[in-house]
């Protein structure tokens, strides 16, 4: 027979069973509440971390790209270069001779076609500027040219041109008439003049005329923020590489003034009040006589009334001056001088 658990044992089970429940029922509370922090911890760290587009609004804007009259305000002249240097007069007669030439290496071929198009640098991007110069004493011509570039294709064009001393430093050309050219290419050192530069000296002999000659040019390309340099300079004799570096300091400076310098769009003047007359005013129905308008036109006045024994000849018309003469009658020997007044009414 089964024995019936005393009240007591009853009641302290049921104590038991409900602080277990009332426990259960905290820890869900505790772990709920960490939970719901954690929830809103991490949207608050969301909320205060940047996104992708904040990150692109911060960062610098790219500048403006060259215009065509930067470009030519960058330019160099005949007084930065001083004598024996004057303005070009054309294309030099050695540059189809002797640099219009093919070869069988890919990037030789390439080298002397830039040369000749004078586009170390590739195409160009943008605006371009040339300015050309002769010097007549020795024959030598310095080609110098502004154009805005791809801050990343520069780079890129510069590295390649880094290669022609190692790729190119001795190889054959054939010239536009089949003549063959021994041409040779090596390093120049430039002056440190702005963000990236590489200088080549390239020599190709040939003929000219019918008569053997050389060609010696200095190259130079230099990268200056986001534009960049391309320079020549060279003829039959050797160049005189004082006037490159002179050239790209000086250049390479006043391209940077240029950017800086950018031009305000042509604006209407403003006048100066100050100088300038006053305005006339508007006019009103009150006539004026301030100086600063201009002429007032006569206003019409009425003419005053004589008293009826005033002499005729102060204005009086031919009516007046008969009802006049019926009052007082007809006078035969009145004055003359009124009887001629009467009549010019």
């Amino acid at each position: 027979m089964t024995r019936r658990p005393s009240p007591r044992a009853v009641r302290l089970l049921a104590s038991a069973l409900g602080m277990g429940t009332l426990l259960t029922m905290a820890a869900c509370t505790h772990d709920g509440s960490h939970a719901g922090g954690g929830t809103e911890l991490r949207q608050a760290r969301a909320a205060a971390s940047p996104t992708p587009a904040q990150h692109a609004s911060a960062s610098p804007a790219a500048p403006p790209a060259l215009t065509a009259a930067q470009a030519r305000g960058a330019l160099l002249t005949v007084a930065d270069l001083g004598a024996p240097w004057t303005p070009s007069e054309g294309a030099a007669l050695w540059r189809d001779a002797l640099l219009k030439a093919k070869a069988d290496n890919a990037d030789c071929g390439r080298l002397l076609d830039a040369v000749y198009t004078e586009e170390l640098l590739g195409e160009p991007a943008g605006a371009r500027a040339v300015a050309g110069f002769d010097d007549h004493d020795d024959g030598g011509q310095l080609r110098y040219q502004v154009r805005a570039a791809h801050r990343a294709d520069v780079d890129e064009r510069l590295a390649w041109l880094r290669t022609m001393p190692q790729k190119c430093a001795r190889f054959t050309a054939v010239g536009p008439r089949g003549a063959r050219q021994e041409v040779r290419v090596k390093e120049v050192r430039l002056p440190d003049a702005g963000d990236a530069r590489q200088g080549l000296r390239l020599s190709t002999r040939g003929e000219l005329d019918g008569a053997p000659a050389t060609l010696t040019l200095d190259l130079a390309a230099v990268r200056v923020g986001d534009d960049a340099i391309v320079l020549t300079n060279g003829g039959l004799a050797e160049p005189r590489t004082e006037y490159t570096v002179h050239a790209l300091q000086v250049g390479a400076e006043r391209l940077k003034q240029t950017r800086k310098d950018t031009p305000v769009a042509p604006q209407t003047p403003v006048r100066d009040e100050s100088q300038s007359p006053s305005p006339t005013p508007t006019p009103t129905p009150t006539v004026s006589q301030s100086p600063t308008r201009g002429p007032v036109q006569p206003q019409p006045r009425p003419q005053p009334q004589e008293p009826q024994g005033a002499s005729n000849g102060n204005g009086q018309d031919s009516e007046q001056a008969q009802e006049q003469q019926q009052e007082q009658g007809t006078d035969q020997n009145q004055d003359q001088g009124e009887g001629s007044d009467e009549d010019s009414y």
